[in-house]
């Protein structure tokens, strides 16, 4: 890659690695795991930086990359186990603010969710993104993104229903 192009993907790079890895954080729920998809989605975009045209686009090619990279992950047979320091019976929300217990419990509820409704509520909700637009990120139809939708928002209020109710304030 020719200097000005390295400099280029260098200031992209730089304006967007912070968002990027939030995206990866809120979709596989492990900061070292989103290190890594941000990395590779980083990687694979230098690898591609001289065939991408439309630099409008990066974003989009980014976060599609990303997706994919998390679902195909969780794919993987090692992946279905999770070690915790508590069983799910004894845990509880860290102190601290409401808005971090809220995070707290928000972040581990999503992990529960199935990939790619997590996909698709993080692309959605926490991007905001529209139905179009989580469509083409995710190279699914608008009605895929309208049921995984829903059917990931049944997922999360039924596992946020309890964790909500310890949230609210007693008064």
């Amino acid at each position: 890659m020719d200097e000005a192009a390295e400099r280029e993907f260098e200031e992209y790079f730089r304006a967007r690695r912070d968002a990027v890895r939030r995206t990866a954080f809120l979709l596989c729920g492990d900061w070292h795991r989103a290190d890594d998809h941000a990395q590779a989605a980083f990687v694979a975009l230098h690898r591609h930086w001289r065939r991408i045209r439309d630099r409008a686009a990066l974003d989009a090619w980014v976060r599609r990359t990303l997706v994919r990279a998390v679902v195909d992950e969780s794919r993987r047979p090692w992946r279905r186990e999770r070690s915790v320091a508590e069983p799910a019976d004894v845990a509880v929300v860290a102190s601290g603010s409401d808005a971090v217990a809220t995070r707290h419990v928000l972040v581990d509820a999503l992990r529960s969710v199935p990939p790619r409704q997590r996909a698709v509520l993080v692309l959605r909700f926490l991007e905001g993104l529209d139905v179009a637009g989580t469509a083409v990120a995710l190279g699914c139809t608008e009605g895929t993104v309208k049921s995984q939708t829903s059917h990931g928002l049944t997922a999360l209020r039924s596992v946020l229903g309890d964790a909500l109710d310890d949230l609210r304030p007693t008064a």
